[in-house]
């Protein structure tokens, strides 16, 4: 799109001109910061995410809760609502509710006449998606304490055009956006199918094989049904040893040599290992209990609350980890394993029923699972590039608008 005809400079480092009729605004004389504590309780608790302003669900048991939300400060309908504490994965919303919300957060009202509110979202969002305000931040970034001080806040100076042309590039945003926000919400819904696909597929191919012609017969166990004829069914306790490791979080190594695996996706690095084998492991507590596993085959390290089960016996190990990575939690963790502190209860651990094919069997299903997991992947990663050069478009795209980089007024 063409650019406008004449430019001035603005003196400011973040945006070095604007169209020569545009204005350029500190914060402090289109808004006003106002902090009303509510005094009382029986409000709607506001969180702010990247996603917006959205009301808590506060029984939920979810997420960190306040002791007495009394203390929180009041949201009014049309207030701009801050997370200034955190630059990095913080955000700021127009709200669309009455309610309460942090008090450490920053709520303010738009007080300039010559300003369209939706305008000043733009603007507002767009420092935080460009990183515009993180260069005026203080704090500590490497633990999320990265702030946005009132001064700096309040000293921010915006591009404002008239009333009339804010409300067209609006207009043209609001458009814009929202088809790019269509096509990264049919992608979103793409990767979810593929998700779903890649769940169905390996639960059946473990648990039925390959052969949909094969002869049945009765398992014993419910949740499995029928299996393959010339199949077993073994408890976990006499496929493989199971035990735990001996370190603790804090023995990483940020520059180490072998796989550290912690109770998290997250594999770290140490100097030291404690075995060499081929082996499976899954924490033993916490957010990715019965759920998150790794497989490896060599030497490595493991913390003292994450389960190795190693020494294979009747069962190769890849295989053995596919059938737990997409079996165990379904079956066993959603109905009822958990204790009250998220721990891995090992009596329904050892005990749980593993299909065993023959090995050559075994080959093949591991085999084909591996071809069409790179398949999956492929797809997967993909359609994530895609997203991600959508949301880069949004983002260049708003940034050249409210700037005045291009000139939308023919757009619409």
């Amino acid at each position: 799109m063409k650019a406008y005809s004449t430019y001035q400079e603005t003196g400011e480092r973040w945006l070095e001109c604007v169209p020569s009729d545009w204005k350029f605004k500190r914060f402090k004389y289109l808004f006003e910061i106002r902090k009303r504590i509510a005094g009382k309780l029986g409000f709607d608790v506001l969180s702010i995410t990247q996603k917006g302003i959205k009301v808590k669900d506060i029984t939920s048991g979810e997420g960190q809760l306040a002791s007495d939300y009394s203390k929180y400060q009041i949201v009014k309908l049309g207030d701009f609502a801050m997370n200034h504490m955190d630059l990095l994965t913080g955000f700021v919303d127009l709200s669309e509710f009455e309610g309460v919300t942090s008090p450490d957060y920053r709520v303010f009202t738009l007080t300039a006449k010559d300003c369209s509110p939706q305008f000043c979202l733009y603007i507002l969002q767009m420092g935080y998606t460009d990183k515009v305000f993180y260069p005026l931040g203080q704090g500590a970034a490497h633990v999320g304490r990265w702030r946005l001080p009132t001064e700096s806040f309040n000293n921010f100076k915006s591009p404002i055009p008239s009333l009339n042309e804010q409300e067209i590039i609006v207009k043209y945003l609001d458009k814009e956006t929202s088809h790019i926000d269509r096509l990264i919400e049919e992608k979103q819904q793409f990767i979810k199918l593929l998700e779903e696909k890649r769940q169905a597929l390996i639960s059946h191919v473990v648990t039925k094989g390959l052969d949909d012609n094969v002869e049945m017969k009765d398992s014993g166990v419910e949740w499995i049904g029928r299996v393959p004829i010339n199949w077993n069914v073994v408890r976990l306790k006499y496929l493989c040893d199971v035990q735990t490791g001996d370190k603790n979080s804090e023995d990483y190594v940020e520059e180490g040599v072998y796989p550290f695996f912690v109770r998290s996706q997250t594999v770290k690095k140490i100097n030291s290992y404690t075995a060499d084998c081929e082996a499976v492991l899954t924490a033993g507590d916490g957010a990715g209990v019965g759920k998150i596993y790794h497989y490896i085959n060599g030497k490595f390290d493991y913390h003292q609350r994450v389960y190795m089960m190693s020494n294979f016996k009747q069962i190769k190990g890849k295989l053995f980890f596919h059938y737990l990575n997409y079996i165990f939690h379904k079956v066993a963790m959603d109905g009822g394993a958990k204790s009250t502190v998220d721990s891995l209860r090992m009596p329904v651990f050892n005990n749980f029923m593993i299909c065993v094919p023959p090995y050559a069997e075994q080959i093949a299903i591991i085999d084909y699972i591996e071809k069409f997991e790179s398949n999956i992947n492929v797809l997967n990663e993909q359609t994530s590039l895609s997203i991600a050069l959508l949301k880069e478009r949004r983002s260049a795209l708003i940034n050249a608008a409210v700037t005045g980089k291009i000139d939308v007024r023919e757009a619409i």
